[in-house]
């Protein structure tokens, strides 16, 4: 079944202070799991909602980001459908912040330093955004979590700067600043951060455990329009192959910084060419399901800031109508949301640059409806806000994966 992580040092804070072990081709960080969208094999379907809602509205900030920094529409929002009143989309507010939203914790987590003296903060690594925010000295609703005080800073410098973003029906806001951020023991220089006045109820300590996110897409999707940290760390030298990879999975997770770790992987990388630089899309050439192919050459954006795999709703009626016995599960368990017999095993694969990668049925498989249910919910949901696919954890996670800025691709291997 689905799990949710989030990645942590596994030495603690005195990480922070050192460098991470350091591999042949760069720095390696370890993670570690926590949360789920089911519990004894039942799936929470209030959590599955937050989850889809969240990554939807995520989307729709670095859309308006993207246009607002190139002056023109994100190409995947030319192809999107009228929503209608049935969408799932919840649109961003343009005034007050509704402090209401339910973060499940579907992200990949780690330690940070800001500042000079060191600060410091946990954040959530996700390739579906761009932006560092972290809580400021008078956030609201960040009890609980460590507060970045840019006055006790000799490096930090206020960028008279504000924002806002939307996560489902809540949101973050906030000044921008630009101060020293080190991770694993690289330091990027007057990086732009953001430090949060107000985090939604569902940022408190207890629903969200991380102090922030640290997103790693392109500036195109940036609503600060200045370069993601990742970015400043390969401008600035610190280091030497401007390629990060994760491996997401039950035991031995890890993000390197700088490369690929070869103990981790087998084989050769299988790449797909990034077709806009703002999120990591690619072209996703087919998806399978029990020896069918209904789904070819679709755009996808590879996220580990999701957990599910996001389709549009004609897609993923073509996608289910392969597995025998499945049907929509609106009423049981929410909008785009699909059951199938738990007696069946969905074989399903994504392909890319030519090669067809499988999805651990027990992973595709979120859990039972309910308690004496005999359907099971499937990973592949609906969305009738998007035009294309978002691969998220539920495929990553049987996968090592690289992110390749230098060449604007990214690369797919077996794990060992």
């Amino acid at each position: 079944m689905l799990t949710i992580a989030f990645v942590a040092f596994s030495l603690g804070w005195s990480a922070v202070a050192s460098p991470a072990p350091v591999d042949r081709n760069g720095i390696r960080i370890a993670l570690s799991k926590r949360g789920a969208l089911s519990l004894d094999d039942i799936v929470d379907p209030s959590a599955l909602a937050a989850s889809l809602e969240r990554s939807i509205s995520k989307y729709q900030n670095g859309f308006a980001a993207y246009e607002a920094n190139t002056g023109a529409p994100h190409p995947l929002t030319l192809d999107l459908p009228d929503a209608g009143p049935d969408a799932n989309l919840t649109r961003r507010d343009t005034g007050s912040v509704r402090l209401t939203d339910e973060n499940d914790g579907d992200l990949w987590q780690g330690a940070i330093i800001i500042g000079t003296p060191p600060q410091p903060f946990t954040v959530d690594f996700d390739t579906g955004s761009s932006d560092l925010f972290v809580p400021g000295p008078s956030c609201a609703g960040c009890s609980g979590h460590n507060r970045y005080k840019p006055a006790a800073s000799t490096s930090a410098v206020d960028a008279h700067r504000s924002f806002y973003l939307a996560y489902g029906s809540g949101a973050v806001r906030g000044e921008q600043y630009t101060d020293t951020v080190s991770i694993a023991g690289l330091t990027a220089t007057k990086q732009r951060l953001g430090a949060a006045t107000a985090y939604s109820a569902g940022f408190s300590a207890s629903n969200f455990p991380s102090d922030g996110l640290m997103g790693m897409g392109y500036q195109t999707i940036s609503q600060y329009n200045s370069p993601p940290v990742f970015q400043t760390l390969v401008a600035q030298k610190q280091v030497t192959d401007p390629v990060f990879s994760f491996k997401l999975a039950e035991s031995g997770s890890e993000l390197l910084l700088g490369g690929a770790n070869s103990d981790l992987y087998t084989g050769d990388f299988t790449y797909a060419r990034v077709t806009t630089k703002g999120y990591w899309q690619v072209k996703m050439d087919a998806v399978s399901v029990n020896g069918k192919t209904p789904i070819h050459n679709v755009q996808s954006v590879i996220d580990t800031g999701t957990s599910l795999i996001i389709a549009p709703p004609s897609h993923a009626r073509e996608f289910y109508a392969a597995i025998p016995g499945s049907r929509p599960a609106p009423a049981s368990v929410g909008r785009g949301f699909y059951v199938f017999p738990c007696s069946t095993t969905a074989r399903v694969s994504l392909s890319f640059g030519g090669q067809a990668f499988s999805i651990d049925p027990r992973l595709f498989n979120l859990g039972r409806a309910s308690a004496r249910s005999d359907y099971c919910v499937g990973a592949v949901v609906a969305d009738s806000s998007v035009s294309f696919w978002v691969v998220g954890d539920t495929f990553l996670q049987n996968v090592y994966t690289t992110f390749d800025l230098g060449s604007n691709r990214v690369g797919f291997a077996a794990l060992k």
